[in-house]
């Protein structure tokens, strides 16, 4: 249930206003642009439309037994993981940074921006399979560094599979495995880590992993853990 468009804004404002106008938007549907004249990132950042990339998004309907939205975030981490991985021949330098980045080495290789429209959760996702884009406070990455460039409609397939398999094991399961496998796949334990809190100072740190809610654990100098919830994350070498 993929659909292709040659160009649009955004796919998530699309999805938005179908939404808005009462159109039934099924979960599984995805609708994924060549091109995105108006593509977003988080907290209003503009994102690049490269050619060959993956731009797309999904609809999650949120039911009284799901586990938190915003735990969406890691659910779909998970997934761009997965799916970036199988097109990998060492997947080792893959790695996922809370709350939505993946990560390539230092360099950031995909992000995931998630809107809420009534009771539905928007799920958009920007990997640079093809180029990167030049951001001036973050290195970035395209799979093509390691070779060719996956074929963006076969890659859009293995990325929504590999979504219905953690979203279904993000309802059957709740959160406790979806932590856990986030970890696995992140950056180590005591990484040190830059975060700026909406409306707060600068924090350092290390990446002490996630609560059992999905919140960043934050190690502080001295000795003690402070839980994230939201805010910019920064590896210390990610920085340009």
């Amino acid at each position: 249930m993929i659909r292709f468009v040659t160009e649009t804004g955004s796919t998530n404002s699309d999805l938005a206003a179908q939404l808005r106008a009462g159109e039934a938007v099924p979960e599984g549907q995805w609708l994924v642009a060549d091109r995105q004249v108006a593509g977003r990132g988080r907290q209003g950042r503009n994102w690049f439309d490269g050619s060959g990339n993956f731009m797309g998004s999904t609809v999650v309907h949120c039911a009284p037994r799901d586990p938190s939205p915003a735990t969406l975030a890691l659910v779909a981490g998970v997934a761009a993981y997965e799916a970036v991985a199988g097109v990998l021949a060492d997947p080792s330098r893959l790695r996922l940074k809370w709350p939505n980045d993946l990560m390539l080495g230092d360099a950031k290789l995909a992000g995931i921006l998630l809107e809420r429209e009534g009771d539905a959760i928007i799920v958009g996702m920007g990997i640079n399979l093809a180029v990167a884009p030049d951001l001036t406070d973050r290195k970035t990455i395209a799979l093509t560094t390691l070779g060719p460039a996956p074929d963006r409609d076969l890659f859009a397939r293995a990325l929504a599979a590999a979504f219905d398999r953690e979203l279904e094991r993000w309802r059957t399961y709740g959160l406790e495995p979806l932590v856990r496998r986030w970890e696995s796949v992140a950056h180590a334990l005591g990484t040190p880590l830059k975060v700026h809190p909406p409306g707060e100072d600068l924090l350092e740190g290390s990446f002490a992993g996630l609560t059992a809610e999905g919140a960043l654990s934050l190690r502080l100098a001295d000795g003690s853990t402070r839980a994230i919830h939201a805010g910019d994350v920064m590896l210390v070498n990610e920085e340009s």
